[in-house]
């Protein structure tokens, strides 16, 4: 057998062993989903006991909307992760257009000063940020739980560095025709940065819809809970588990971000191919 014979059986090998390791964790990962929607559309004692064709039934999820207020729950999360990707992506876009393009004093301390916030765990925060909010008067608030993150340092990294690829060329040509900064900002810069602010408006829809030990901590009733702490609390033992209406209930909390994937899949891929992150 030839070298070149041996070393393509090896790619070939290799090829396979990748493949069947890529199921194994798409199967993995996918598991726990599979089985909510199994135990969520049949009756109880089908939620441990596979029978292929067990009737379905819709009774989980009217019985979790009976025990909890899921519909408040979903508002409260909609209304906190729009305010808080507006207010990001006003700030960040500023702040990331201000570190790209002006040199001002303090500017390399100030963006590393950005970068550290990089490195600190929000949770390290917690009773910090509870003691300013109750100066403020804000806890058990919708914009208490969104105010610590308004201002995101990894957004502003992101724009900073998709501003500074952007050509100074094409911020020359705008000022001949007449543009002032933000003109410039919103004519040339935001629209060449489209597929960023997608990818990070997707990365901040995400991880605030899904955030809940700060939610935990500051709210203290249903008109402020999100979907995450309404779904912890119905979830709590105490409150007795059948796992059909649990997992009815926690397919309810994740159905907007599963149905949005699904509409945008394709989008979805492309602004983070565009973006870089991986």
């Amino acid at each position: 057998m030839s070298q070149a014979e041996i070393k393509r059986r090896h790619w070939t090998f290799l090829e396979a062993l990748e493949t069947v390791a890529a199921w194994f964790v798409a199967i993995l990962w996918i598991a726990p989903l599979l089985y909510a929607f199994w135990a969520a559309f049949h009756a109880s004692e089908y939620a441990i006991h596979f029978e292929l064709f067990a009737p379905l039934t819709l009774e989980n999820f009217r019985e979790a909307l009976s025990q909890a207020p899921f519909l408040r729950y979903g508002f409260n999360t909609f209304v906190l992760v729009t305010m808080l990707l507006a207010s990001q992506l006003v700030i960040c876009t500023l702040a990331a257009y201000a570190f790209a393009r002006y040199n001002f004093a303090g500017s390399n301390i100030a963006f590393s000063l950005v970068l550290v916030q990089l490195m600190i765990a929000p949770e390290i925060l917690i009773v910090e940020n509870y003691s300013t909010l109750a100066k403020l008067n804000l806890i058990d608030t919708i914009t208490g739980i969104g105010l610590p993150y308004m201002a995101s340092a990894f957004g502003i990294f992101l724009l900073r560095q998709a501003f500074k690829s952007t050509p100074k060329e094409l911020e020359e040509a705008a000022r001949l025709e007449g543009c002032g900064m933000f003109g410039i900002l919103w004519r040339v810069y935001v629209p060449l940065a489209r597929p960023i602010y997608l990818a990070y408006g997707l990365v901040s829809i995400s991880h605030h819809w899904n955030n809940f030990l700060w939610p935990l901590v500051v709210t203290n009733s249903v008109e402020t809970r999100p979907l995450t702490v309404g779904l912890g609390i119905f979830g709590a033992p105490e409150s007795g588990v059948d796992w059909s209406i649990i997992s009815a209930a926690t397919l309810l909390s994740v159905a907007p971000l599963l149905i949005a994937f699904l509409l945008f899949q394709r989008q979805f891929i492309q602004s983070f191919m565009h973006s870089g992150i991986k």
